[in-house]
């Protein structure tokens, strides 16, 4: 026989879901409102002595209630948080989330462009919890396209904290989790074109940690990473190149490379052509044309001089790529004094490490302009009058292709 104690322990409990059973939307909100107040962090067991070893009645209605108004409910996020304070206290509640198609609920909320973010943010973190759980509860995730919707939201998102958070479940499906990890990178590589520099950075920083257990990157990563290297945000650019460095060593190289130095020499007279868009809207702030051309140019070479430094092997095949002709090019670009800058830099490393482009370079400039590099590569380029910069940009410098490596002048 149960207690005095336990009669009306469970009297309590029956009365507390009856007034939920009742309830319309505004008591709901508040008895949703008590219970996050009073169960936030409580494990099973303290959550089972509130409830009277009930509490799977109460997480049944709230889950039946979820079901039901997800698509438009006025207090998801509080119906959420509920839900993930069990989530949260023991797997045994997890399993019965799950039973009602809990995973694929969460999922079309971050789908459901009238939720606000903060109901998807909520969503993602129920997600996560689900995902902490094991190997299985990952795959379950990918199984229900949960990369394709989390991709999208990171990409979208307005939220600087919410994409943060989707970032996070990516990279943890995307790690102990080998059967989906490949969906997962490539899920990764389709945020790189958004137009949320963020969401860009978070990509690239999960791409390159995902890097060792990937193996080898496809194909199709090339575009998207030369594409974030040229980003006007100095803080894409910092990833992809790191990303870059990373692949190196992948079969990806030789058309990484081809494509750094394919960016350093764009068509000239089509860079200076550029739709009006001011006419348009002349309120709208964009990068013109030449500009974004620009950029592209010294992010490429900026890249080049690092990778370059890094490997004696990835500098020979520059060199065979016309990098040095590239570099010039870019020199002699007096509308932007990056390009100059990053250039004549990187074209150092090549000069001082090859004499065979010493020796191609100082014909070129001729001995005094020459002489101007060598001292002082960082500025020499500031003072060069415009037919100096017509020289090095309609350069013919050529490395023969059948050059052996060269031993540094270095060291």
């Amino acid at each position: 026989m149960t207690s005095v104690k336990e009669q009306e322990a469970i009297r309590k409990l029956m009365v507390f879901l009856q007034e939920w059973d009742s309830a319309h939307k505004v008591a709901r909100s508040r008895i949703l409102d008590n219970f996050i107040k009073s169960n936030d962090g409580k494990t099973e067991p303290e959550l089972e002595l509130e409830f009277s070893q009930g509490a799977s009645l109460f997480l049944a209605r709230l889950t039946a209630w979820l079901r039901m108004t997800y698509m438009y409910s006025t207090c998801l996020n509080k119906l959420l948080k509920s839900i993930g304070i069990f989530l949260s206290a023991a797997s045994g509640y997890l399993t019965e989330f799950l039973e009602i198609g809990g995973v694929l609920i969460l999922l079309e909320v971050l789908g459901l462009n009238h939720l606000t973010e903060e109901d998807k943010r909520e969503s993602v973190k129920l997600l996560q919890l689900v995902a902490d759980t094991g190997r299985k509860y990952k795959e379950l995730i990918c199984e229900s396209y949960g990369v394709q919707f989390l991709a999208e939201f990171l990409a979208t998102s307005n939220s600087a904290e919410a994409q943060e958070d989707a970032q996070v479940l990516l990279a943890s499906l995307g790690h102990g989790n080998p059967k989906y990890q490949n969906q997962v990178y490539k899920g990764l590589i389709a945020v790189l074109p958004c137009a949320s520099p963020r969401a860009q950075q978070l990509a690239l920083q999960t791409l390159r940690a995902m890097q060792d257990t990937v193996g080898e990157a496809p194909s199709i990563l090339v575009e998207p990473v030369l594409g974030a290297l040229c980003s006007v945000h100095l803080e894409v650019q910092y990833e992809a190149l790191q990303l870059l460095r990373a692949l190196m060593a992948q079969e990806l190289r030789p058309a990484l490379l081809k494509g750094l130095v394919a960016l350093l020499t764009p068509p000239r007279k089509k860079a200076f052509t550029f739709p009006d868009t001011t006419a348009k809207d002349p309120t709208a702030l964009c990068l013109k044309q030449p500009m974004l051309v620009y950029i592209q140019q010294a992010a490429a070479a900026k890249a080049i001089g690092v990778l370059a430094k890094e490997s004696a092997e990835v500098a020979e095949e520059l060199l065979q790529l016309k990098v040095v002709h590239g570099l010039m090019v870019a020199v002699g670009n007096l509308d932007h004094l990056a390009s100059q800058r990053y250039a004549s830099i990187s074209l150092e490393y090549f000069v001082h490490t090859f004499p065979v482009v010493e020796e191609c370079v100082k014909k070129a400039l001729g001995h005094t302009l020459f002489q101007r590099f060598m001292d002082s590569p960082e500025t020499w380029y500031t003072k060069m009058d415009p037919v100096q910069a017509e020289e090095l940009a309609s350069n013919i410098v050529d490395i023969p292709r059948d050059m052996t490596r060269m031993q540094s002048t270095e060291g």
